[in-house]
């Protein structure tokens, strides 16, 4: 397998942080969410950068309450040791109403220290 090459997996074989992460985002428990990431994880979504437990916690709370939509998995990779990369199918009241987003993990100690999702 090259170093650099993700390799498909099944969303089963994602890490316990990944999918405990994924299930309170998608049931919008940011108590729960934010406790995936290390302290200092930086999140980028949208073209912003989250960095630290606290802003995380807000980018969490709004992203949560700001469109109303369904998310699907569709497929679960990983890169390396640490990297995953969870491919989502979004529809709802979004600008454009449906996208297909890569959220891409990097772990460290079994939590989440850098997610960045984009499409």
């Amino acid at each position: 397998m090259d170093d650099n090459q993700p390799r498909t997996i099944t969303p089963d074989d994602l890490p316990e942080v990944i999918t405990h992460y994924l299930n309170a985002h998608r049931a919008h428990d940011t108590a729960t969410a934010i406790t995936a990431f290390t302290s200092d994880a930086t999140v980028i979504d949208d073209g912003n950068t989250y960095e630290g437990a606290e802003a995380i916690k807000e980018w969490l709370g709004r992203s949560a309450t700001e469109f109303t939509y369904t998310i699907h998995l569709t497929n679960a990779q990983q890169t390396d040791a640490t990297r995953y990369i969870a491919t989502h199918h979004l529809e709802g009241n979004f600008p454009g109403g449906t996208i297909d987003l890569r959220y891409q993990f990097a772990l460290r100690d079994s939590l989440i220290e850098r997610l960045v999702i984009e499409p």
